[in-house]
């Protein structure tokens, strides 16, 4: 073994071969197809390819490849650029595999020198190893260049679920900040819109209310445009009006009035009061009986303003105050004799008769303003009795009475005497 290691040409051809060895285990990945035997390709030809074994190759197709495009995106808009494509790389299996695992690649369409109107453009590629071979699907795509502008529109609300908004409310006209928005896209997009919409709804409302809404560019078949909006959200505010009914004021009266003073008018201003609040409430009120006057202190002519309360269930009332304008003058009195008295629910089965007074009618005596006293006739007084509830016999029942406003009144007699009965049904003989 000494000997042959001292021996120069074993040597040689021990680093001859070692070095062989090395340069084989690292070009096998990189080395092109192995040719026929004979061939001249390389330095060494192995009789026996299995000694040797050719570079492995793979085929792979990755899908969803992000298409990027490049133009001036300042002054132009490009449509018919797809999202994705599909690429299918061949070549080495490391080449192949680090391409469909990294994806550190991109396909990309170059359309920086487009004029506007319609191109078919070859999409390229970049980042790929030279050593794969490489296509892209679709490799063509046609894409329309135009000319980018910005114009201001202004918003409409659209109001969604109309019929569902509270009983008898209505929305009232909205409030938008901001009212105009700018909108950018194609020339040709821009000049199709029709209108511009953030939309609200109206289920089960009854109270004003704010909210953000999106807006919506739209063409005048309806289509919604594909365009940017500046600001894309705004907010909307909307006043809602609950059910709304005007009524009579009805002044409560509290009190007497001084000795020797009567009102010779009294009347409020507005007349009419419009009150505010759900349907059904508002349906049972006939007029509104809130404001009340202490006729103790009445002295002479007065103009009061007055805060109108808010009956129950209501929940708004127009006006918030009112005048009360009273007038007053000096009591006089005059008698309206014989008015007659008149039985009020009487069944239609019964009979009444008057005991006292036989007459059937009682005076009258009213007190207030000559003014007043001079235009009051018998027809502007009713008295009736109320027999609605009484038993067949003999009753003293209460005169009521009712008649002019501003007006004192009393009676010669307070009450009447009465006799119900039922006459026997006739039977036939």
């Amino acid at each position: 073994m000494d000997r042959l290691m001292n021996n120069h040409w074993f040597m040689k051809i021990t680093a001859l071969f070692i070095a062989l060895m090395l340069y084989m285990s690292i070009n096998f990945d990189n080395s092109p197809p192995a040719t026929q035997p004979g061939s001249s390709a390389g330095f060494l030809t192995p009789a026996n390819p299995s000694v040797f074994p050719r570079a492995t190759t793979e085929a792979a197709t990755i899908t969803e490849v992000p298409l990027r495009s490049y133009f001036d995106q300042e002054n132009m808009v490009v449509t018919g650029v797809p999202e994705t494509v599909t690429v299918t790389v061949e070549g080495p299996t490391s080449s192949v595999t680090r391409a469909r695992q990294i994806r550190d690649f991109e396909v990309f369409a170059e359309l920086s020198n487009l004029s506007a109107g319609t191109h078919r453009v070859e999409l390229a590629h970049k980042n790929i190893p030279a050593d794969l071979k490489v296509t892209v699907d679709p490799s063509i795509i046609t894409v329309t260049v135009q000319e980018k502008i910005s114009r201001d529109f202004p918003i409409e609300v659209d109001f969604i679920n109309k019929n569902q908004i509270k009983d008898g409310y209505t929305p009232e006209q909205p409030i938008i900040r901001p009212n105009i928005v700018r909108v950018t896209g194609a020339r040709e997009i821009v000049d199709s819109i029709a209108m511009i919409k953030a939309r609200v709804s109206l289920q089960n409302r009854d109270e004003a209310f704010e909210e953000d809404s999106r807006v919506t560019v739209y063409d005048a078949d309806g289509n919604i445009l594909p365009v940017d909006v500046e600001p894309s959200v705004v907010r909307i505010s909307v006043p809602i009006a609950a059910p709304s009914k005007k009524v009579p004021i009805n002044i409560t009266r509290e009190g007497q009035l001084p000795e020797g003073v009567s009102i010779a008018g009294l009347e409020t201003d507005p007349s009419e009061i419009t009150l505010y609040g759900p349907k059904n409430v508002l349906d049972s009120l006939e007029f509104y009986n809130g404001i009340k006057l202490d006729l103790s202190k009445i002295t002479e002519d007065t103009v009061m303003e007055v805060e109108v309360p808010l009956p129950n269930g209501v929940s708004r009332v127009s006006p918030e105050k009112l005048q009360v304008k009273i007038n007053v003058d000096k009591v006089e009195e005059k008698v309206l004799e014989d008015l007659p008295v008149k039985p009020v629910g009487l069944a239609d089965d019964r009979d009444i008769e008057f005991l006292d007074p036989v007459t059937e009618a009682i005076n009258l005596n009213l007190m207030g303003s000559p003014k007043l006293l001079e235009e009051i006739e018998a027809s502007d007084v009713e008295l009736f009795v109320n027999v609605t509830d009484l038993d067949d016999g003999e009753h003293d029942v209460k005169v009521e009475v009712t008649g002019p406003q501003n007006v004192n009144w009393s009676l010669a007699k307070d009450t009447v005497k009465i006799k119900i009965s039922t006459p026997e049904a006739t039977s036939d003989s």
